[in-house]
């Protein structure tokens, strides 16, 4: 998927042959209206042209205009009408649909706007945040909720999409058929990709997860997998628990300014890059070794880690909130009847863990020590040759 994310070669190539195709808004524009479609280019193609029955109706795009122009974002931040576009605008499934593509400056965001028709005016049904500093539009897929299921409008690059299940989805107007999408599951798609100037071999494989369809707006459920790694990391684990509040995914709160902004996207909200790694069978309590893993994942502010333990018995995993990626790791896991404290670093022959005197270590191995939630503050360290890193948990 051809897409702007910090990923160097990639994203930098696009957005010089997009600056070089002269596709960029012009600063002073001020439109009366929204755009039908959007302006990117990929070579001579247009990577969204304007789809649906209504896209070329002038009545339709104005008052689609009107309500996008009313719209605001969770910190209050407006779309910049000139750089945004209407990718979809007709009558699906008995009823009318708008999907539009939002760019929104003051968070460097974009939004995917969903719409609906309330009497002889449209309104925002649904808005969805991309958190990369890119657009949206440099993505190929963009998911759809609908009252009969979850959909997906696709990109002029895509040739084919798959489901969950592996067949290839119909489409009409580059929006998808209903998909059978699980509330808090993810499952994986599939899109094959033409050949253009900036994939000149196209790509049989690009890899996306979806969350599940209870992904809570403005979160957005889509994820690239370009190695499968998520698919792998996420099976068996609720996307609804992940998303919580105390999840890992839903855990660390964005800021606007100097406040916590608890209506946006979390900044914990996983963009690419979804991994998992083995830190061993752990037993708790005296029962079966389960299996503790670390969970890690890119988001808009940095890579973020969280720790799952799978229980033995085929329990519900447990996991713990995120934490952001240093070189000692600590975590708190909620094991019922007894929370957890779970610290973790790379091992290195040159590095040396210390606890408190009096800590009772419940697991203590190279890389990981497991112990009881301590009561009280305490310290830990990991000394390296040339630094010591300090974390410390404990208290309620």
């Amino acid at each position: 998927m051809a897409r702007v994310r910090r990923r160097g070669t990639k994203a930098i190539a696009l957005l010089a042959l997009l600056a070089a195709a002269g596709c960029g808004p012009v600063a002073g524009r001020q439109p009366a209206a929204l755009r039908a479609g959007h302006d990117s280019l990929d070579g001579p193609l247009t990577v969204w042209p304007a789809r649906g029955s209504l896209a070329g109706d002038a009545a339709t795009t104005a008052t689609i205009t009107a309500a996008v122009r009313d719209w605001r974002s969770p910190v209050g931040d407006r779309a910049r009408l000139p750089s945004s576009g209407i990718l979809f605008a007709g009558q699906v499934a008995g009823g009318p649909l708008a999907l539009v593509a939002a760019d929104v400056p003051g968070e460097s965001a974009s939004w995917l706007l969903q719409l609906g028709r309330d009497g002889d005016r449209w309104r925002v049904t649904q808005a969805t945040e991309y958190t990369d500093p890119g657009y949206l539009v440099y993505s190929d897929v963009l998911p759809v909720q609908l009252p009969d299921g979850r959909r997906y409008l696709t990109s002029a690059r895509v040739e084919r999409l798959l489901g969950p299940d592996g067949r290839a989805l119909t489409s009409a107007d580059g929006l998808t058929e209903p998909v059978a999408v699980p509330a808090c599951q993810a499952v994986e798609l599939t899109a094959t990709l033409r050949p253009t100037r900036s994939l000149p071999r196209g790509r049989a494989a690009d890899r996306i997860l979806d969350l599940g369809t209870a992904t809570a707006a403005p979160r957005y459920p889509l994820v690239p997998d370009e190695t499968g790694s998520g698919k792998r990391a996420l099976a068996g684990l609720d996307t609804c628990v992940l998303a919580g509040d105390t999840g890992p995914f839903g855990s660390v709160p964005r800021r606007s300014g100097d406040r916590e902004a608890p209506r946006s996207v979390p900044a914990s909200w996983p963009m690419a890059k979804i991994a998992v790694r083995s830190l061993g069978a752990v037993a708790l309590h005296g029962g079966e070794p389960g299996d503790l893993e670390q969970l890690s994942w890119e988001s808009a502010t940095g890579t973020m880690t969280a720790v799952v333990y799978r229980p033995a018995d085929g329990g519900a995993p447990i996991v713990s909130p995120a934490d952001r990626s240093t070189t000692l790791q600590a975590y708190r896991l909620p094991v019922p009847g007894q929370a957890l404290a779970v610290l973790s670093w790379r091992t290195n022959r040159d590095a040396s863990f210390a606890a408190p005197p009096t800590t009772s270590l419940l697991v203590e191995k190279p890389g990981l020590v497991v112990l009881p939630q301590p009561d009280r503050m305490q310290t830990f360290s990991l000394a390296g040759t040339e630094k010591t890193w300090y974390r410390s948990l404990g208290g309620r």
